[in-house]
């Protein structure tokens, strides 16, 4: 139970920060923090960027787990949380935000700049503001709004800010809890605010295996006029796509609990091979992602690619590599009974007043290795599922909504 009187003077706290949470948005989006395996320099000037701005604001306690990497400038790939002090030194609520982001992609799509944050219609625009920003700036208003109100939660806040969500986690949160001994608390309550539906009224429990890989065909270049000459990597690539997207045929079962509740086989990703028309392509590369339903083992899907790749190969006399960017094996789902979805479900039902539901998704968050550890964790968010895609938003109402649904946490015994 929560006092309510001081959940509403917290809410209307929360409604005061509304410009100061498009300002962070503004800031946070001007600092492009994009990894390494996507062409960008990494979370460096971001992370220095936030942790500033979290000392501006009063947040005092700071703990880094950062990793070494020299394929980015700086070195390391930053991780830090932020501690708010409870009662309750011993159990804490957290809250898990990334601060790394995709790419703009193809700019000719976006109406502005995508690193220059604009409102328009109650939305905030610009590439990362949904995908993670909006949560982050939401548990950080939502911690600041306690700490404003003079009020002491009963158990302590932990805010996490991660790198490398959006390729492997490996430098990210997988880097903190395996160098990190009793990262959590069998107790703790944690939640991924990084995925969810419109209406907030689903909680994430459970997620896909997720497989990405890049197939490398390899024929032989010639002039376009003598096509006899060489062998066209690209042709081979081209039907090796077609087959490939049959996967879904081959493993057909579906789950309710899922949306969509097929396991999903997409190419994605094309290299440029050639600069010009009339060159035959000796090389070919494109990339894939694959969601697989938990039922299947990840190495009963790579045989039957494998066999696919095979086939293409003999057919068109190519040799095709196949190299894995992702390789996650979904592991036991969260109990929809742990106390986590419980504490969730009242909070979107005090703010939001609907009814939550637990289901699973085919997009991968770092819930999947808090899960491989044993750790209950529920991934939550109202959001507009805008991620990746070109104008990016969210609406301010689900800043300050969500910013609502966590100080409730907060607050909670």
């Amino acid at each position: 139970m929560i006092d309510e009187k001081i959940f509403r003077n917290i809410s209307e706290r929360i409604d005061s920060y509304r410009e100061a949470m498009i300002d962070l948005q503004t800031a946070l989006s001007a600092h492009p923090a994009v990894g390494p395996e996507n062409g960008g320099d990494g979370e460096w000037l971001k992370a220095n960027f936030l942790k500033d701005r979290l000392i501006e604001m009063g947040f005092k306690n700071f703990r880094h787990y950062d990793a070494k990497d020299q394929r980015v400038s700086s070195g390391i790939r930053p991780n830090f949380v932020t501690t708010i002090e409870g009662k309750n030194k011993e159990k804490f609520i957290w809250i898990i935000t990334h601060m790394d982001i995709v790419p703009p992609g193809e700019l000719r799509l976006w109406s502005h700049d995508p690193y220059k944050v604009y409102v328009k219609d109650g939305h905030v625009y610009g590439r990362g503001v949904e995908d993670n920003q909006q949560d982050m700036v939401a548990s950080i208003f939502a911690a600041k709004a306690l700490m404003d109100e003079g009020v002491m939660p009963e158990n302590s806040i932990k805010l996490a800010f991660v790198s490398d969500e959006e390729t492997s986690s490996s430098m990210g949160l997988y880097y903190m809890i395996d160098s990190t001994e009793n990262l959590f608390n069998d107790d703790d309550l944690i939640v991924v605010p990084d995925s969810g539906n419109p209406e907030g009224s689903l909680i994430e429990v459970a997620e896909k295996s997720m497989l990405w890989l890049c197939f490398k065909t390899k024929g032989k270049q010639c002039h376009g006029s003598n096509p006899q000459l060489g062998n066209n990597a690209f042709v081979a690539a081209s039907h090796l796509v077609t087959e490939l997207v049959k996967l879904k045929i081959i493993f057909p079962q579906s789950d309710p609990l899922f949306d969509p509740p097929q396991s999903t086989f997409e190419p994605t990703k094309k290299e440029t091979n050639v600069g010009n028309i009339n060159t035959i392509p000796g090389e070919d590369v494109f990339c894939m992602d694959c969601r697989v339903l938990p039922e299947y083992d990840l190495q009963d899907v790579m045989a039957a690619i494998q066999k696919i790749v095979r086939k293409i190969e003999k057919k068109f006399k190519v040799q095709i590599e196949i190299s894995t960017a992702q390789y996650v094996q979904s592991v036991k789902p969260t109990s929809p009974d742990a106390p986590i979805v419980a504490a969730l479900a009242e909070a979107v039902a005090a703010v939001y007043k609907i009814k939550t539901f637990a289901g699973g998704v085919g997009a991968g968050t770092v819930a999947s290795y808090i899960r491989k550890k044993n750790f209950p964790v529920a991934v939550w968010s109202k959001t507009n599922q805008n991620a990746h895609q070109p104008d990016e938003n969210c609406p301010i109402e689900n800043m300050l909504g969500n910013a609502k649904v966590f100080a409730y946490l907060f607050l909670r015994n």
